[in-house]
């Protein structure tokens, strides 16, 4: 985990879960793209620069926290290269990367607690693609 640049953004109800990350997480390279307070704002603003930044290569994998998720899910998964995927739990996080080589964990705020979100991440950075059988099928979503 260490050695992965990662590309990090909320909107206004994530923004709490994506500032305690700031101060928590033990990578090689940590880019807030926002928002820097709690005032509301549009998930959108935030969500496509860090899409883009993970698209580009510039970033290994990308966290989006947002009130339930959805929005910034949607968001990010309008980019070709993006596989952004929901996680409440370890397992889902888990099978995001194993399965869907996902490259952005999207975080409910609302729904789950900030102990659960970090257990969500750490398993997100710390597990492979399984490819296979998998990749033909990850393969197969881009239009």
């Amino acid at each position: 985990m260490n050695d992965l640049k990662i590309a990090i953004g909320a909107d206004h109800a994530g923004f709490s879960y994506k500032e305690a990350f700031l101060k928590s997480l033990n990578v090689k390279e940590l880019k807030d793209f926002g928002t820097y307070d709690a005032a509301s704002v549009d998930y959108p603003d935030f969500a496509h620069p860090v899409a883009t930044a993970v698209e580009n290569g510039d970033f290994d994998l990308g966290i989006l926290i947002c009130g339930s998720a959805n929005g910034v899910a949607i968001t990010a998964n309008k980019h070709q290269g993006i596989r952004a995927a929901i996680c409440w739990n370890e397992e889902l996080a888990s099978l995001a990367r194993k399965h869907n080589n996902a490259n952005i964990v999207c975080i409910p705020e609302r729904f789950v607690s900030f102990d659960m979100a970090q257990k969500i991440v750490e398993t997100f950075f710390n597990t492979e693609f399984e490819g296979g059988r998998h990749a033909n099928r990850v393969g197969k979503i881009s239009c």
